[in-house]
């Protein structure tokens, strides 16, 4: 539809992991690089849309988070025409990518690193270019407008495709898995993982989303949904509730194992509200690994409040 081919970058599981291929008049942008193991899936979708390597203008990353970003510099090797298009705040990150690294083997281990993500390689300086507030690219006389979305990470964009009248999110609107797809339409929660969760400024992302009145918002967890106006008003509630669950619970010794469990009732009672058919333990358990990064993140959001 519009000429946008979801790639499944193969990453944790099936139909978990989404980026996409914008083809217009014969010319490519990749929106999201999954990680080094995802490259032949990517080379695999210019085969099906019927274009080269060489007719990639662009690779636009919506956050330098690993799952979107840890295969770019090996996917740029394979794209001789193209420039990488990152958050001001990313792009460092893109050039020298041993923080990034670091930071991830910190909290996984060096191995699992390896494992999930694969060699993380630079991308040559003159290839990157910093996405501002409003930086504006043009697919072959398609308009793609980046937008500085804070709220789950402050080196965040969206992109705004005027053709489509829709939005590549990122995470800054939220995670929705087919599984859990009802009569009731998209289930969706917010991703509040480490380390960068802002409330308010998650809530005015979505927001100045909503102000372009998109059709339909393109997700990397996991792809296109519509009814967004619906499924706005459903992040924005689960952000509020999010944050008074994390308050509750800010001075308990075991704050993390108690928000997990509020996080997972919450999330659970209102799947089931909005038709889930899935057993409680089913919809749990396919939340599990995103319940335990979010509880993360917002303890993460109250240390951050009382230094």
């Amino acid at each position: 539809m519009h000429g946008i081919h979801l790639i499944d970058t193969g990453f944790g599981r099936p139909s978990f992991d989404a980026a996409y291929l914008v083809v217009e008049r014969g010319r490519g942008a990749f929106i999201d690089s999954g990680t080094t193991h995802s490259l032949p899936r990517f080379l695999d979708a210019l085969d099906t849309a019927g274009i080269e390597p060489t007719d990639v203008d662009w690779l636009i990353l919506t956050h330098v988070h690993l799952d979107h970003a840890g295969g770019a510099g090996s996917l740029m090797q394979h794209l001789p025409n193209a420039k990488l298009a990152v958050h001001p705040r990313g792009a460092r990150h893109m050039i020298d990518p041993s923080a990034l690294i670091a930071g991830a083997a910190g909290v996984y281990g060096e191995d699992i690193v390896r494992r999930d993500y694969g060699d993380i390689v630079p991308v040559p300086t003159d290839r990157v270019v910093e996405a501002h507030d409003g930086f504006a690219i043009d697919l072959a006389g398609r308009a793609l407008l980046c937008l500085d979305t804070p709220g789950h990470a402050r080196h965040h964009i969206a992109i705004h495709d005027e053709r489509a009248n829709a939005f590549f999110t990122g995470d800054i609107f939220g995670l929705s898995y087919r599984e859990l797809d009802s009569p009731g339409g998209a289930f969706i929660i917010p991703t509040t993982s480490p380390v960068q969760f802002e409330p308010e400024a998650a809530h005015a992302s979505i927001e100045r989303m909503l102000g372009y009145e998109p059709e339909a918002m393109y997700l990397t967890h996991y792809g296109r949904v519509t009814e967004v106006a619906r499924l706005a008003a459903d992040l924005h509630e689960q952000i509020d509730a999010m944050v008074a669950i994390a308050q509750r619970h800010a001075a308990a010794p075991d704050r993390e194992e108690r928000i997990v469990q509020e996080f997972t009732d919450l999330y659970v009672s209102r799947a089931q509200n909005q038709g889930v058919t899935l057993p409680a333990a089913d919809i749990a358990k396919l939340l599990a690994i995103d319940i335990r990064l979010n509880a993360q993140g917002v303890v993460v959001w109250l240390d951050r409040g009382t230094r």
